[in-house]
């Protein structure tokens, strides 16, 4: 994988040094590492360039992102893949439930990682697997994948700064208020490897804003948004509230709802693009398993 980017330097930035022009720009200590590494890899007006040269307005820098290996220990393998999006900087994935993300004990081959890693190497192309946020095996939805070492250290500072909003829908168990903020610190459960719990004395803070869009007893459908992103967040903060997800074995093993999962679908993605800056949505709509869950509700 090779990736070129070429800025004209602007008044603004004159005076500025290349490292301090490439680090307004995203790049991490990483990145301008590997930038230095690569031959050719920066470069000032068609010549190799120092971090610490300054610039001068109506300079031209470029950069060449070179990723020859692909990651380690992720076999190809010929899975469905939804790609919603896809350019040279990142690709939008909707993932199915079911899927994991990334290979683990006793999932080695059935991830989105193998799948995607099969779609590069079918083109001959090195990837590197870089998901930006992740969903629970038997989530479904919108995932976004990076493509490089810049475009995947702008979108996790982007994750970080909560600049990517998520929007969810979920059918839960009962009549949901029309809408909520749930304010609960989320911890491990003691005892437990997988499940957590709101914790008011060992939990990080987790807030989940919730709005009922149908109700039909005993069943609502609601859109859900983070603040924060803890493990299991949404799961927890329902079932703390009285409300769990249909479906949900760990959080709601009594549901009688006909579906295999928790019904957690990743509907919508807002964000701006790691490179241009240009502002990017994306929504991808409910799996059947969910829509026959709630074609019986009425707003």
């Amino acid at each position: 994988m090779s990736r070129t980017l070429t800025w004209t330097v602007g008044p603004l930035c004159e005076g500025l040094t290349v490292e301090q022009f490439l680090r307004a720009r995203g790049c991490s200590h990483h990145v301008l590492v590997h930038l230095k590494q690569t031959e050719r890899g920066i470069l000032l007006g068609g010549s190799r360039a120092y971090t610490s040269q300054k610039l001068n307005a109506g300079d031209e820098l470029t950069i060449q992102i070179t990723e020859d290996q692909p990651s380690a220990g992720i076999l190809p393998v010929r899975l469905p893949l939804d790609i919603v999006y896809e350019d040279e900087d990142l690709l939008v994935v909707n993932k199915p439930s079911g899927m994991p993300v990334h290979p683990s004990v006793h999932n080695y081959e059935n991830t989105l990682a193998n799948a995607l890693m099969y779609y590069f190497t079918a083109r001959n192309i090195p990837f590197v697997f870089r998901c930006i946020n992740r969903l629970d095996r038997d989530t479904s939805g919108l995932l976004i994948i990076a493509r490089h070492g810049l475009s995947g250290a702008v979108l996790s500072e982007m994750s970080a700064a909560r600049q990517i909003h998520r929007e969810y829908l979920a059918v839960v168990e009962g009549i949901l208020p029309e809408s909520g903020t749930i304010d609960a610190p989320i911890a491990r459960l003691e005892g437990s490897a997988l499940m957590r719990c709101v914790d008011r004395e060992r939990g990080q803070r987790a807030v989940t804003h919730f709005r009922r869009l149908a109700v039909c007893p005993p069943l609502s459908l609601a859109s859900i948004t983070l603040e924060t992103g803890r493990t299991h967040q949404i799961r927890v903060h329902m079932s703390h509230i009285g409300h769990p997800l249909a479906g949900d074995f760990l959080y709601n093993p009594g549901s009688a709802a006909p579906i295999s999962r928790q019904a957690l679908h990743s509907h919508r993605l807002e964000f701006a693009h790691p490179v241009t800056g240009e502002p990017l949505s994306f929504t991808c709509e409910m799996p059947s398993d969910m829509q026959n869950l709630i074609r019986p509700l009425r707003g």
